[in-house]
């Protein structure tokens, strides 16, 4: 009896209880629901004042970059003191950037300012070509690629385009001697504003001492790629301005005829603007052309790598880091490349040069995709006959330059040797051009040579020659009747014949001193008066 009362309350004690939570666990939940709710809107409300403070952080942080762009823009050199004190700074040791990677420039803006410079100011142009060039141990080739590139151009396309020379010196005596060397030669080119030279200040170069060596180099070769690291990026800031396009090509190579239209017309054919490089040469860092809006990228690229890496590889590690998924394959990364990197064949520049700037390196580099490029060029001459004194080379012969036919190449000149052209009747002469050297054998040129032209011997004719006599004093008169009214310079001689000469009977080219190499003569223009 007392084991059924005892299990009787059990029974109610488990009832009373499970009664008492069925009645409970309603109102609990309810709670726990409540505070969930509040939890929540607590959670929203901290994440809407989030969104709202990383919105207006953002549109601050565009405003900062756009003041530093527009100051890029602006100077590409020193900020001024109202883009520090935007920035909260007082001086430019905190700015990152250029001087970040060049130490030694931070507190003076001389430091990217050029030693030298020779400029007519010419800007807003569609190309800008920069044209590195440094003292060489050897031969020196910028002379001939400088007349290669500004042969190929049209008068109207001279108009379009500035070519900027870099003097990678800061010795000044040599500087100096290689701008009066082009300004002898390339006169109107500078006077006109197509050319233009500059030089770095004697404070821009760091010391090129104890620096790391990598990938096997020597020390020399070292020092060789890291200032031209810092060459071309100079060069790169200074031409940033001047036009839409930067071409970044070198000292020693050759052009194709009709080059920039190509350059421009394929530019501004990209069905989009996301490209980064358009390539017109496979070799090196030669006919690589940018848009200028990303040159202050690139540049800071380089100088941030510009004592580890050639600046092709540098190059080629921008497009990496701009468009490779480091979890897919090499192929998948060098497909994405290629959309940065466009090639455009056949190549319009081809580098002919032997003796690298790095003292002591033979480089007999040829771009396949250049093809070869004529060897002389024709023009309608007047009819003539053609005597030379000087010994031809094998079968090519003067007549047959004359006719457009084959190029003439002789053995070493002497003074005194001659070109002469007779025509068969007295002609009309508006123009003449001259041009020594090709593309295989740019140092077989002309030097200290006269082009001297005899006016007709007719009655008229000995009355323009006494007119000629009293009138222009700045022909000079040979003793046998000629008058001297050109000379060859850098391998060329060209120019306009003064209408007071009337017709003229035969045009001569006397060599005035003994010559160190072969002549070889790849065109020969005389341009009749147009009836």
């Amino acid at each position: 009896m007392r084991l059924r009362n005892g299990r009787l309350a059990s029974l109610l004690a488990v009832f009373a209880f499970a009664s008492f939570s069925l009645y409970s666990w309603p109102t609990h939940k309810a709670d726990e629901e409540s505070s969930y709710q509040r939890e929540l809107q607590s959670m929203q409300d901290r994440l809407r004042v989030l969104e709202q403070q990383n919105v207006r952080r953002s549109h601050e942080l565009a405003a900062v970059l756009a003041d530093l762009q527009r100051g890029v823009n602006r100077t590409n050199s020193v900020p001024s003191p109202d883009d520090w004190a935007f920035l909260g700074h007082k001086g430019p040791r905190v700015l990152p950037g250029i001087f970040h990677y060049l130490p030694h420039l931070q507190g003076t803006a001389a430091g990217l300012r050029p030693g030298v410079l020779v400029s007519k100011g010419r800007k807003d142009v569609s190309i800008v070509m920069g044209v590195p060039t440094v003292r060489r141990a050897m031969q020196t080739y910028l002379v001939d690629t400088l007349n290669s590139l500004i042969h190929e151009l049209s008068a109207e396309e001279k108009k379009d385009c500035v070519i900027v020379v870099f003097v990678g010196e800061i010795d000044l005596d040599y500087v100096h001697s290689v701008v009066d060397n082009l300004k002898t030669g390339f006169a109107r080119e500078f006077d006109s504003g197509l050319l233009e030279i500059i030089s770095p200040p004697s404070t821009y170069y760091p010391s090129l001492n104890n620096l790391k060596e990598t990938f096997g180099d020597t020390p020399e070769r070292v020092r060789w790629r890291t200032k031209q690291n810092l060459d071309y990026s100079f060069l790169m800031l200074y031409g940033q301005s001047k036009g839409k396009y930067f071409v970044q090509l070198e000292d020693d190579i050759v052009a194709r005829p009709n080059y920039l239209s190509v350059m421009l017309n394929f530019a501004e054919q990209q069905p989009s603007e996301d490209w980064l490089i358009l390539e017109f040469s496979q070799l090196g860092f030669i006919g690589k052309l940018f848009k200028s809006t990303d040159l202050s990228l690139i540049v800071e690229f380089f100088l941030m790598f510009h004592k580890d890496k050639p600046i092709d590889w540098l190059l080629d590690h921008i497009l990496w880091v701009k468009t490779c998924n480091p979890e897919k394959d090499a192929k998948h990364c060098e497909r994405q490349k290629a959309n940065l990197r466009i090639r455009f064949k056949p190549s319009l520049f081809q580098h002919v040069g032997m003796h690298s700037s790095l003292s002591g390196k033979i480089q007999k580099l040829k771009d396949r995709d250049f093809g070869k490029q004529p060897l002389h060029k024709a023009h309608p001459n007047p009819p003539a006959d053609v005597s030379t004194s000087l010994k031809t080379y094998q079968h090519h012969q003067m007549d047959k330059a004359y006719r457009g036919d084959d190029f003439f190449w002789a053995f070493t000149p002497v003074a005194g040797d001659f070109i002469l052209i007779h025509f068969h009747e007295p002609t009309n002469i508006a123009r003449y051009l001259f041009r020594s050297g090709n593309v295989e054998h740019p140092g077989d040129k002309l030097f200290n040579c006269t082009v001297e032209v005899l006016p007709a011997l007719n009655d008229a004719g000995k009355a323009t020659l006494r007119d000629v006599r009293e009138q222009s004093t700045s022909y000079k008169r040979t003793d046998d009747g000629f008058f001297r009214v050109g000379a060859f310079v850098n391998g060329l001689a060209e120019g306009a014949i003064d209408p007071s000469f009337g017709q003229i009977n035969s045009v001569r080219l006397s060599i005035l001193t003994d010559s160190p190499v072969w002549v070889l003569i790849s065109e020969i223009y005389i341009k009749r008066v147009a009836r």
